[in-house]
């Protein structure tokens, strides 16, 4: 049957935050214009390069550094592996310079300050973060090309098709009843299912890895953020509370690593308050690393990045649950059910609002440690559905354009939200619910079709407007 095929591997993808739809996804599709330079064999005759952004893409560019990403792009350097402690020196050297190296070979005249147009008042149809890519080639040929920045990182060009593949998984999913289905028909757990579609791809050692690898990735922010203070870039003046929270919590004993860290953390018992701190602690050390242009991992999103870290964190701590076999599991399993969201609606915030990001992971959270506590797969669909639920209608509205206020702290109640999700539907028998996952997702999209435009990370609305606020430099 025709159905999007989506792997673990596509919900969960490395990065350099702010935002994966405005930071990640322009930044990929800057990659791809230059392939495609490269493929039209006029790469070596570029001599000049405009980009345009519009809508949510022109309105909150600057507080979530797409002008950086652009460039860096553009200029052949990866997400996944670029230096992020470079970036105000290497884009500083773009603007001095007057030019950027195209794929870091190709000199090319470039200034940020004129062929980067913000075209706040204009957007096109198919979605809201949209932008252009404009060539110049000596002899007086043009090439341009428009991309779609469609939430998580997912980019699309003008004209793609977008929702149907033609790679044939053992295992197609579109609904969560279609995952249902092939669980009752099985008899295998939801996490089971998905490696099954991921042996599709690869070996299962090889995705087993690369699970493990988003982990490391997921962890190593955690830490850092948990030990990095002082203030956020951007002129907000927004106060890092991670590492101070962590220190009240650990009450100055020493730590060197990530496991003795871990090991700290455990000896101090499972007090409701201590645990739900450190809950929040993990999930806003994560958010306030993506808000420092540091690295971190979409699930799905940038904006989201810290709600599954948390909550994974917690089973791993609180639940017995460290051990790499359950980690790949809890994360399989999230990635499953974010894929469903995304082919049912969104989850990206300029077309849906917060729901798409915090709702979408608190859903995916509260799946995955459903299942990984015992729970049936309905039971895992039921948590996920009750967590989608308490975020129905939740807007975007970041002030000042940065992914920080309300974005952080949205991410710890999440994380929480998750947790109790769970809880309640490992206390409850899905026969009796009244609401199903596909319909909490149906409902959630009828959501985002209604919501006015203006709480969809525009910062035209809500909080951006109503708090009095005066950027400087950072």
């Amino acid at each position: 049957m025709p159905h999007e095929a989506i792997s673990v591997f596509d919900m969960f993808k490395i990065g350099v935050g702010p935002s994966s739809s405005h930071t990640l996804g322009p930044w990929r599709a800057a990659q791809r214009f230059v392939s495609a330079l490269q493929k039209n064999e006029v790469f070596s005759a570029v001599t000049r390069i405009e980009v345009l952004l519009y809508g949510s893409l022109a309105k909150t560019g600057k507080g979530h550094g797409t002008d950086f990403a652009v460039q860096l792009g553009l200029s052949g350097y990866d997400p996944v592996t670029f230096d992020v402690k470079s970036l105000t020196e290497t884009i500083d050297a773009i603007k001095q310079s007057g030019q950027l190296l195209l794929d870091g070979t190709k000199p090319v005249s470039f200034n940020p300050e004129t062929d980067i147009d913000f075209l706040y008042a204009e957007s096109l149809p198919f979605h809201p973060n949209a932008l252009s890519f404009l060539a110049s080639v000596s002899g007086g040929r043009n090439i341009s090309e428009t991309y779609y920045s469609i939430g998580g990182g997912f980019v699309i060009k003008e004209g793609e098709e977008a929702t149907v593949s033609s790679f044939q998984l053992p295992f197609p999913i579109n609904e969560a009843n279609d995952l249902l289905h092939w669980c009752i028909m099985t008899g295998l757990a939801i996490h089971e299912i998905v490696m099954e579609n991921e042996n599709a791809w690869r070996p299962e050692w090889e995705t087993k890895a690369g699970v493990l690898a988003i982990w490391k990735v997921m962890k190593e922010c955690v830490f850092r953020g948990c030990q990095v203070g002082g203030m956020l870039p951007g002129g907000l003046a927004v106060k890092r509370r991670a590492a101070d929270l962590n220190n009240r919590l650990t009450a100055g004993k020493k730590f060197t690593t990530f496991d003795s860290w871990i090991k700290l953390i455990q000896e101090g018992g499972n007090d409701f308050r201590y645990v739900l701190d450190w809950v929040s602690c993990f999930a806003l050390a994560v958010n306030e690393e993506n808000a420092s242009f540091g690295r971190v991992v979409t699930a799905p999103t940038n904006g989201a990045a810290g709600v599954i870290p948390a909550v994974l964190l917690y089973y791993m701590i609180f639940c017995k649950g460290d051990r790499e076999e359950k980690i790949i599991q809890f994360l399989l399993t999230a990635s499953e059910i974010g894929s469903i969201f995304k082919k049912g609606a969104t989850i990206s915030a300029a077309m849906g609002g917060c729901q798409a990001e915090i709702g979408v992971s608190s859903a995916m959270a509260a799946a995955a440690l459903t299942e990984s506590l015992g729970g049936t797969q309905r039971q895992a669909m039921m948590a996920a559905e009750i967590a989608m639920e308490h975020h129905l209608g939740m807007t975007c509205d970041p002030i000042g354009g940065l992914v920080q206020v309300p974005c952080i702290e949205r991410n710890s109640m999440g994380a929480i939200k998750a947790i109790t999700a769970s809880q309640l539907a490992l206390q409850s028998a899905p026969d009796y619910a009244k609401v199903s996952l596909d319909g909490v997702i149906k409902t959630m999209w009828d959501t985002a079709l209604d919501m006015n435009s203006k709480y969809k990370e525009t910062s035209d609305g809500g909080l951006a407007v109503h708090i009095p606020i005066s950027l400087s430099e950072c």
